[in-house]
């Protein structure tokens, strides 16, 4: 059985869209949360996932422990130094066309832009912000009656579906 560690600090949308894809399916799920009291932490109750609370100076100790074979960040609001990183593959989801809008605010960023289109990037964690070699994108049409809230919604269908094939493609 495969096993996986997502990051997540938030809501954790994307984590409840990654357990409901692999149920039924050889793929051991677990959570690392560094925020007390963060969504994704009732999320993982509720779909009856193992957690982790792990303040972030005590994760490289955490990981010493434990193995998987893919950790996962699912808005995991940290960067991760060389020294987690070498603990095995890392991956990250970004709600652009990376290299476009990286960091926070990508989708009202590229909303603002008058760009017409923009997209979900997921990519390869290294120490530099969104900068890891991309392994999947998917474009989205930014169109002229939407509001950045339709948009936001379009971006989340769209990682929803995109960030579980990609996690499994890479756990074969």
């Amino acid at each position: 059985m495969k096993s996986v560690l997502v990051f997540a600090s938030g809501e954790g949308t994307n984590f409840e869209a990654i357990v409901e894809y692999f149920k039924g399916k050889e793929v051991k799920i677990e959570l690392l949360c560094n925020v007390d009291g963060a969504g994704v932490i009732k999320r993982a109750k509720r779909l009856n996932i193992n957690f982790y609370i792990v303040r972030f100076a005590q994760t490289f100790e955490f990981l010493k422990s434990k193995k998987y074979d893919l950790y996962v960040l699912a808005g995991y609001m940290r960067i991760l130094p060389q020294g987690i990183l070498d603990f095995g593959t890392f991956i990250n989801i970004h709600p652009s066309l990376l290299p476009e809008f990286k960091g926070v605010d990508a989708i009202k960023r590229a909303f603002l832009s008058g760009k017409k289109e923009t997209g979900v990037s997921v990519h390869y964690v290294n120490e530099e912000v969104d900068s890891g070699e991309i392994i999947a994108q998917q474009k989205c049409l930014i169109e002229p009656d939407m509001t950045l809230c339709d948009l936001e919604h379009k971006i989340h269908d769209i990682e929803h579906k995109l960030y579980p094939k990609v996690i499994e493609g890479l756990l074969r």
